[in-house]
């Protein structure tokens, strides 16, 4: 079944045309972006498809944590990342947990630019081929910016989230070239996934009063289109699951080898 690796996110990271160990890009360089994908109607399993995967992200607010990756990437954060060759489908699933706070951005950068510098490192086995499909989930706690919490809220109130897409932080340094070059995202048509008061639906009532954000995401990146067709069936969250301050995303990924 592949390789597991258990990673503590190495100090740099090097994508494929763009130098992100110095934040800076070459003239030359072309980033994608995160491309955003419409989910299509939900999957029944169908034998038209080689492999369909149910992913689940969700920040349970424990009480304990199993530590912080040897400090490299901050207390009580980290990744891990796990390798699967299915039915000749290799793949890669990349759960993290970054740095808080919405000022902390290019923490953030950095430590998803870390991250990949383990997971897809040049240093890796001459003999290993390389991933053809790549998941990346978790908290990693991108934030809502440029508008205050209550008319945020009021838009959410109204059905009116999908306008905050465009203060998203995430989106904003993807365009910007900055991380995740290449891959792709459900819409966000669900509202903000954190931060609610535990217990219910309702967002942060404390002291704190914190801008509802989506900081809970799951990515994906198909290496070669034309060697996989990815199908996104659904990118929701779990809206009734209220032990958290955080709520569930869940996406459903079906993928098709061309023969």
């Amino acid at each position: 079944m592949g390789n597991f690796n258990t990673i503590q996110a190495a100090k740099r990271r090097r994508w494929k045309s763009v130098d992100l160990m110095t934040n800076k890009n070459p003239t030359n360089a072309t980033h994608e972006g995160i491309k955003i994908v419409n989910a299509d109607n939900r999957c029944d399993f169908s034998t038209s498809s080689d492999l369909c995967i149910c992913i689940v992200t969700w920040n349970m607010n424990g009480k304990h944590s199993v530590g912080g990756c040897g400090g490299i990437i901050g207390r009580k954060k980290g990744a891990v990342a796990m390798r699967i060759n299915y039915k000749g489908i290799r793949m890669v699933f990349i759960s993290c947990h970054l740095s808080a706070h919405a000022r902390n951005v290019e923490e953030r950068n950095s430590q998803c630019r870390h991250i990949s510098h383990s997971v897809f490192s040049k240093h890796r086995s001459p003999y290993s081929r390389p991933d053809q499909v790549t998941i990346w989930l978790g908290d990693l706690n991108y934030r809502i910016q440029g508008i205050k919490t209550f008319p945020a809220r009021n838009l959410i109130k109204k059905d009116l989230h999908k306008l905050l897409t465009g203060k998203d932080q995430l989106l904003q340094e993807a365009e910007r070239g900055q991380i995740f070059n290449g891959y792709c995202e459900g819409t966000l048509t669900f509202k903000p996934t954190y931060k609610y008061n535990v217990g219910s639906s309702n967002y942060d009532t404390s002291y704190k009063v914190r801008v509802p954000s989506w900081t809970d995401r799951i990515l994906f990146k198909i290496e070669d289109p034309k060697e996989i067709n990815a199908t996104l069936h659904c990118y929701e969250s779990l809206d009734d699951i209220y032990s958290s301050d955080h709520k569930p995303v869940r996406a459903h990924l079906c993928l098709k080898l061309s023969r």
